[in-house]
């Protein structure tokens, strides 16, 4: 290790659900750092999912992050001259953020609605275990399956 280890620093839970998940959510939507641009269109978002589903809006986020997270990833190694593919486990702290980076970019990725309306359904489909972001996770299991046996390069 080249430093000290960075102090994790304690997130403030967001006013209107008093969640940290939702904070985070609200971060990771962050444009330009407009932050109430970003709390807007997440409490939409929410509005919108609980019209739909009749559920609490932030059950329906924990559900779908649940279905999103992936639990393996691939990191590349150079061992001798070669780039090896190795898999690893995630911590459930870093999957957690890489399902709502994969939510976020998958609703951006969808065109001519709102943010809002785009969120809310992406988070839908993660709710329903469907969609772009859970084809993503387990495309990442996947990649991680098909290298397995390159994982005693792991250190």
């Amino acid at each position: 290790m080249r430093r000290r280890r960075a102090i994790k620093r304690e997130i403030q839970s967001d006013p209107k659900y008093n969640s940290q998940l939702v904070a985070k959510l609200v971060s990771i939507c962050l444009v330009k750092g407009e932050k109430s641009l970003a709390e807007r269109i997440v409490y939409s978002a929410f509005d919108i999912l609980e019209k739909k589903t009749s559920k609490n809006g932030l059950e329906v986020l924990k559900k779908a992050l649940e279905n999103a997270r992936p639990l393996l990833e691939v990191k590349p190694r150079r061992v001798g001259g070669a780039t090896y593919q190795v898999p690893q486990e995630i911590r459930s702290e870093r999957g957690t953020i890489i399902a709502l980076r994969w939510i976020r970019n998958f609703a951006r990725a969808r065109k001519g609605k709102p943010m809002q309306e785009r969120l809310a359904q992406e988070l839908l489909d993660a709710y329903n275990n469907e969609g772009a972001t859970i084809k993503k996770k387990e495309d990442t299991h996947k990649m991680a399956e098909s290298n397995k046996a390159f994982a005693h390069f792991r250190w």
